[in-house]
């Protein structure tokens, strides 16, 4: 069985970093995408950044130029490097694994990340 863990949340003042890890357990093969999510208090769950099995990356428009996304194939891990950091970062932040052709999805737990003076 798949599982997911993130681990890496915390608080940070607002122009700080924090790294965000993932790492995902159990057998899988074929094409798909480690996702990171975020849903801030009383907001939906919004797509952060995304990387495929293959390297290609995407990110929300409102963290690119902020946020690295990277993933280890080999450990079955993926990272989320997040700097500059702003008071609209805040949320739980997701781990997802999705494969696209059967529909299959997987989460983490999710993990608290705060930025506030």
């Amino acid at each position: 069985q798949v599982q997911l863990v993130e681990s890496g949340g915390g608080s940070v003042q607002p122009g700080g970093s924090l790294r965000l890890s993932c790492a995902v357990s159990g057998s899988f093969s074929g094409y798909n995408l480690m996702r990171w999510y975020r849903q801030a208090p009383g907001k939906e769950r919004e797509l952060v950044a995304v990387v495929s099995s293959i390297g290609n990356k995407n990110y929300g428009d409102s963290v690119k130029g902020r946020f690295t996304c990277s993933r280890d194939s080999a450990k079955n891990t993926v990272s989320l490097q997040m700097n500059s950091l702003k008071s609209e970062d805040t949320g739980v932040y997701y781990c997802n694994l999705y494969f696209p052709v059967s529909g299959v999805a997987y989460w983490g737990q999710g993990t608290q990340v705060t930025v506030s003076s």
